[in-house]
């Protein structure tokens, strides 16, 4: 069970392929931030954010965990509006 609430239909395969990423990450707490962000925003994400979104997922859960529970800075290119925005996403929804 992948856990994701959105289908994939509709989606181009860009798309299709960042869903299933972000919830096929490895551990199953960056499961639940990526993909819960990307059940809720993989339509609506301009080009921009799809490239930033495949920066982010390509890098190591344990490089990438602790910097959306404020533990760790990334490094500034991985730093992206997008990245604050996922983190916002994660706050809200209580992870």
């Amino acid at each position: 069970m992948t856990g994701t609430t959105r289908s994939s239909n509709g989606l181009d395969d860009r798309r299709k392929r960042l869903l299933y990423r972000c919830w096929h990450r490895g551990t199953r707490e960056m499961d639940l931030i990526l993909g819960r962000f990307a059940d809720a925003e993989i339509g609506i994400l301009a080009d921009l954010e799809l490239t930033q979104l495949e920066a982010l997922i390509a890098l190591e859960d344990p490089e990438l965990y602790p910097a959306f529970v404020g533990d760790t800075q990334l490094a500034p290119e991985y730093h992206t509006p997008l990245f604050e925005r996922i983190k916002e996403f994660r706050n809200l929804d209580k992870v």
